[in-house]
C-alpha cells in the first residue's frame, strides 16, 4: 500500500510539479521515460515519489524515447494504467509509437511539455512538438497555467479510460513559461483525486489468460479502412466525454474547464486566439486596449483534438477581426491553428466571415510582450473598421530587424 501526501489547500507549485503530483495521485502501475528538457523534472520527481513509496508501481528507465513509449505501449496493452512525459526531439522520436498507441486503442496519458524541434537546436518552448503530433489519434489537451496542468492530468485519466473513448490523451503545456513558473495551486487530497479518477478498468488485456487479444496485427485493405474510420469516430466522439468530465470537475472542485474558453470575447469587434500561456498574456492587454476604447476580447482552447470547429466559431461568430497566433514555423504554409480557425469560421452557418490574420510568434521562446499584442489589437481594429486586410496576412512577430510578412 502507497503512503499518502499530505497536501495544503494551496501549494506553490511549477507545471512540471503539479502534473507529477497528479500523476502521483492516480496511482499509475508503470512509467517508462527517458528524460529531457524541459520535461525532466516530472519523471524525476516521479521516480523520487516512487523511490519513497508513495507509489505502488513501476519507473521504468529505458534508453530512448522511442524504448520509453514503447514499454509504455507493452504495459497498458498488458492491462495497466500506464502514463509518461516527454518533449522535443525525444517527443518526435516517439512518433512512430504514437500512432501505434492509438491504433491499439490505448489509454496512456503522456505530459508533452512543449519545446521547439530542432534544427537549429532549442531548448525553450514554442508547439513545435504540439503540431507535430496533432494527427496522432491522440486527444489534446492545452494548459493555460500551472493549475491547469494539475487539472487536465487528473481529467485525462478519466476521459482515456473511459469505456467510450479508449484512447490516449496528451496534456500539453509550455516548456518554461508554465513548466518553470511556480504559480498557487489548489491539490485535491490523494483519496479525492484517486476517487474522481478511479480504479483502472482494463479491457482486452494480454494478462487476461481467459479471454486472449491480439493487438498490432496486420490488417490489409479488407480491414484498415474501418479501423481506421472507428478509432476517428471514437476520437470525434470523446468531445462529449470530455465536456461530461469537466462538468463533473467543477462539481467537484468548483474550477470550470471549456473545451473553448473566452474573454471578453461575446461583445467583442477583436479577438486573439491563442493556446496556452500566450492566452493569459492576451487577456492582460485585451484589458488595456478596452480601456482605449477598442472592444477587444481573448479566445483559447482547452481541447485542441478533436479540433471542436462548432464551438470555435460559436465562440468567434460575432468578431469583426481575428488574430491567430501561431508559435511554431508554418513552414511553407499558414500557420496550423490559422487553418483550423479559418475552416470552422467558413463552414459556420452564422458567421460573418470576420477578417483573419496569421501571426507567428515566440519560436524558440521569443517573448511575447505586452507591446507586442497591444499592436496586434490596434491592427485588428484597423482590419475591422475597413471591413478587409489593411496588412499582410501572415505576419512574423518579434523578429530581429524587419517585421517579415507574407500572402
Amino acid at each position: 500500500m502507497a503512503k499518502q501526501m499530505e497536501l495544503d489547500e494551496v501549494v506553490v507549485w511549477d507545471g512540471n510539479t503539479a502534473a507529477c503530483q497528479a500523476m502521483r495521485q492516480a496511482q499509475i502501475d508503470v512509467v517508462a521515460a527517458y528524460p529531457i528538457t524541459p520535461s525532466t523534472p516530472i519523471v524525476q520527481n516521479y521516480g523520487t515519489f516512487v523511490g519513497n513509496g508513495y507509489i505502488d508501481g513501476e519507473f521504468v528507465l529505458v534508453e530512448s524515447e522511442h524504448a520509453a513509449m514503447s514499454a509504455c505501449a507493452g504495459a497498458a496493452a498488458a492491462g495497466g494504467r500506464v502514463a509518461t512525459a516527454t518533449s522535443s526531439q525525444g517527443f518526435a522520436l516517439m512518433i512512430e509509437v504514437l500512432y501505434q498507441v492509438s491504433g491499439m486503442r490505448l489509454p496512456i496519458v503522456l505530459n508533452l511539455v512543449n519545446r521547439a524541434l530542432a534544427s537549429p537546436l532549442n531548448i525553450h518552448g514554442d508547439h513545435s512538438d504540439m503540431y507535430l503530433g496533432r494527427d496522432a489519434g491522440w486527444i489534446n489537451l492545452c494548459a493555460n497555467n500551472p493549475q491547469d496542468a494539475y487539472d487536465l492530468n487528473l481529467i485525462a485519466f478519466r476521459v482515456a479510460e473511459d469505456m467510450r473513448v479508449r484512447l490516449p490523451v496528451i496534456v500539453n503545456q509550455d516548456g518554461f513559461l508554465c513548466s518553470h513558473t511556480a504559480q498557487n495551486v489548489r491539490p485535491l487530497s490523494d483519496e479525492v483525486a484517486y476517487k474522481f479518477i478511479g480504479e483502472y478498468q482494463s479491457k482486452n488485456a494480454l494478462f487476461d489468460f481467459e479471454h486472449p487479444a491480439t493487438y498490432g496485427a496486420q490488417a490489409e485493405e479488407e480491414w484498415h479502412y474501418e479501423h481506421k474510420a472507428q478509432q476517428h469516430n471514437a476520437l470525434m466522439q470523446s468531445k462529449e466525454v470530455i465536456e461530461s468530465v469537466f462538468a463533473e470537475f467543477k462539481a467537484l472542485t468548483g474550477r470550470e474547464h471549456k473545451i473553448v474558453e473566452s474573454y471578453k470575447a461575446n461583445d467583442a469587434d477583436v479577438i486573439i486566439f491563442a493556446l496556452g500561456t500566450t492566452a493569459e498574456s492576451a487577456m492582460v492587454a485585451a484589458d488595456n486596449i478596452r480601456a482605449q476604447g477598442i472592444k477587444a476580447g481573448v479566445v483559447c482552447l482547452k481541447m485542441f483534438r478533436p479540433f471542436p470547429y462548432t464551438e470555435v466559431a460559436l465562440a468567434l461568430k460575432n468578431a469583426k477581426a481575428i488574430g491567430i497566433m501561431d508559435k511554431s514555423s508554418p513552414a511553407g504554409a499558414m500557420g496550423a491553428l490559422f487553418n483550423e480557425v479559418a475552416a470552422a469560421l467558413y463552414q459556420a452557418k452564422d458567421s460573418n466571415h470576420p477578417v483573419l490574420n496569421n501571426y507567428i510568434y515566440g519560436l524558440g521562446e521569443r517573448d511575447i510582450t505586452q507591446v507586442d499584442l497591444n499592436a496586434i489589437f490596434k491592427e485588428l481594429d484597423s482590419n475591422a473598421k475597413a471591413g478587409k486586410l489593411v496588412c499582410p496576412t501572415q505576419q512574423f512577430i518579434g523578429l530581429r530587424g524587419t517585421k517579415m510578412s507574407f500572402y
